[in-house]
């Protein structure tokens, strides 16, 4: 399956998506620092990433006709701080809101299907209009916005022609935990297949869960046993998992699917930092802090959402929180590991760079599930049109 994608970052959401098979034929980044850590990546020969066609510039520059016969898929994370919790709100006010970049592209490769990432706040009250001018622009995106419309405008026309539109899109709300990365991660995904395709469209259900994992944590104890650890004697600290404890042990019925990979999990013979295992970029950062509102993530937990902005780096949610009540820092190489890079995807610079590409990232886990999920229906669709054919 030939894709192209847009908003590269340091390549999270590519990675994932080339392991579920997707040959990507151009990522396009303009962030520089992002562009050189793919670059350096590609020439080491990383897996998947030795392949990729890094294009460094701005995605409004590109002409996706040009690539429209070679290209089945599409991809992307637009610019998220028009529409995050940390960010000025601002919406499609923000010149940094690009979705209409990715709505053009859809509309000039007219590909079989496609995935965008994007901050869970894109779904407060506030955006609901934006939200559903781009899931109607993405159903129909050839009903582009004539010049001189403005967007309510453009948008009634959008759902005046929903019924005859050429793209199944559902919105998903997910948590990225729920999906086999080890990080409490809650985004909006939008996926989208062509009608002509697939009668439908449903979003899959989670694999992982938190019940799971407390399961095995409080009930077998198998979570402990597989770390080499006693089995705690007391119940969590959280009141909510407490009491979810003993429903489950009151039960006696194990939860179906596979337990929340935690902090723990993810950093499995990592070793402490700057010890004598030989891995690139596992190095101690000093200073780390915790504060009311932006504490460290419990190692027995998957991690809080790293952080890309101020509210992460100096403290708060990039650190690691122990029993003793001291937090520090995660290296570049466990914020790697909880995104789901490999330990050979080496990160050139600074850590508070690195850091911030990371906190940008969407974990592989989460890429490569509904990038599985896609390739299946695109892969039955394509096999059932060929049947009708011959």
């Amino acid at each position: 399956m030939r894709s192209v994608e847009l908003f590269s970052g340091c390549g999270g959401l590519a990675l994932g998506l080339a392991r579920a098979g997707f040959e990507h034929l151009m990522l396009v980044e303009r962030d520089a620092p992002s562009v050189r850590n793919m670059e350096h990546n590609r020439a080491r020969g990383v897996e998947h990433v030795a392949h990729w066609n890094v294009h460094s510039g701005d995605v409004r520059e590109v002409r996706w006709s040009e690539r429209a016969k070679s290209v089945d898929f599409v991809a992307g994370g637009p610019p998220c701080q028009p529409f995050s919790i940390g960010g000025l709100h601002r919406g499609e006010e923000d010149e940094r809101d690009m979705w209409p970049e990715a709505v053009r592209a859809v509309r000039e490769i007219k590909p079989k299907g496609f995935l965008f990432e994007n901050v869970r706040g894109l779904l407060r009250p506030k955006f609901a209009e934006h939200l559903e001018w781009i899931r109607l622009s993405l159903t129909e995106p050839w009903l582009a916005m004539k010049d001189g419309e403005d967007r309510a405008s453009h948008l009634e026309r959008l759902r005046a022609n929903e019924d005859g539109a050429t793209y199944h899109v559902r919105v998903v709300k997910v948590n990225a935990a729920d999906y086999g990365a080890a990080q409490k991660r809650h985004r909006v995904l939008f996926i989208g297949v062509r009608r002509d395709l697939v009668e439908s469209l449903e979003p899959p259900l989670p694999t992982h869960s938190r019940e799971r994992l407390l399961w095995d944590q409080y009930v077998t104890g198998e979570y402990w046993k597989r770390h080499g650890m006693k089995k705690p004697s007391d119940l969590p600290s959280n009141a909510i998992d407490a009491r979810t404890v003993a429903a489950l042990r009151a039960s006696h019925q194990k939860p179906e699917g596979l337990p929340w990979r935690t902090v723990r999990d993810a950093l499995e013979g990592l070793g402490e930092p700057d010890s004598r295992v030989e891995i690139s970029n596992h190095v101690l950062q000093p200073g780390a802090r915790s504060y009311p509102g932006h504490t460290g993530s419990p190692v027995d937990e998957p991690s809080k959402a790293l952080k890309a902005g101020v509210h992460g780096v100096p403290g708060g949610e990039n650190t690691m929180a122990f029993r003793d009540g001291s937090v520090r820092y995660f290296t570049v190489r466990e914020a790697a590991r909880l995104q789901g890079l490999p330990d050979d995807y080496e990160f050139v610079g600074s850590w508070t760079e690195n850091m911030r590409q990371l906190g940008n990232a969407v974990p592989t886990q989460l890429s490569e599930f509904f990038g599985n999920y896609l390739a299946g229906i695109l892969s039955a669709a394509s096999g059932g049109a060929r049947r009708k054919a011959a």
